[in-house]
């Protein structure tokens, strides 16, 4: 035991296995001073940023420092960037932002928030749409695709109404017939087309008509997209479209957003989605 004192310093007396022993000496000094400093620093720190906590509240620090002011600072600085372009947008219109590339860029980036807070859900992140709801990337739209007629449709909303053809109007038959034309895209060949009225809303050529929000029968862009297509088109046909008499009807409604958002909100939101791709 006195062989390891010598060899070693100082022991606690605890020896394993003959030969190990447990060592009192000091710490070396670097790890003193760090042991030393790094609780200097915490009295510091406790006394310039807000620490300890109280019964009712906290310590206040001699910073005065809070993330809350700090959050206010940030968002200030974000919104004197922003003034220069958000301070134009009240006077302007959405096609006259369309036409200024810089505002237009602004706009598109800033909304992009906007069009997820409220559009992403029925319309798809990316504007390709969900089930039951339309995409916007593309340029088939039942009330017309321009800058005006989107700020309209959010402004507004759209509620069509296609009346069911099931029943009295069509016999089964007569709802396969169509069905096939319009999936098959020869719904204007059909006689069946014309005598039934379809083309009263479609129009001659089944391209719709904006004015009423009838949808184009010839370019195989579904609103009601199915894994049996065919079954589909027939549903819609036999049921219709937000028909009141019709329980089963197909449900369609976009809500007005006036009120909801303002109408500075809702120009950002009409360019943001005419720049999806498919704005007219």
């Amino acid at each position: 035991m006195s062989e390891d004192k010598n060899r070693y310093g100082q022991t606690t007396g605890h020896v394993w296995d003959e030969t190990l022993a447990e060592l009192t000496n000091p710490p070396p000094k670097w790890w003193m001073l760090g042991l030393h400093a790094s609780w200097i620093l915490i009295v510091l720190y406790s006394l310039y940023y807000p620490t300890w906590p109280l019964i009712s509240s906290h310590t206040k620090g001699m910073a005065g420092w809070t993330s809350i002011s700090e959050f206010k600072k940030d968002m200030k600085e974000v919104q004197d960037v922003r003034a220069k372009y958000e301070n134009k947008l009240p006077g302007m219109s959405a096609a006259a932002i369309l036409a200024d590339n810089e505002l237009k860029n602004y706009v598109v980036r800033s909304a992009k928030v906007l069009y997820g807070d409220n559009c992403a859900a029925c319309h798809g992140s990316g504007g390709a749409g969900n089930p039951g709801f339309p995409a916007l990337v593309d340029d088939d739209w039942l009330y017309g695709g321009t800058i005006e007629n989107i700020e309209q449709t959010i402004t507004m909303g759209r509620k069509g109404m296609m009346p069911k053809m099931g029943g009295n109007q069509l016999t089964e038959a007569e709802i396969d017939k169509l069905a096939n034309a319009i999936y098959n895209g020869t719904v204007t060949k059909e006689p069946l087309y014309a005598a039934k009225g379809c083309i009263g809303c479609h129009g001659p050529d089944g391209k719709g008509m904006a004015a009423l929000g009838s949808a184009n029968l010839t370019d195989k862009i579904w609103r009601f997209k199915a894994k049996d297509q065919l079954a589909s088109i027939k549903y819609t046909i036999k049921h219709g479209v937000n028909d009141p008499s019709d329980p089963k009807t197909r449900n369609a409604e976009m809500p007005s957003w006036k009120g909801r958002l303002t109408d500075t909100q809702i120009k950002k939101l009409a360019v943001y989605v005419h720049q999806l791709g498919g704005g007219q």
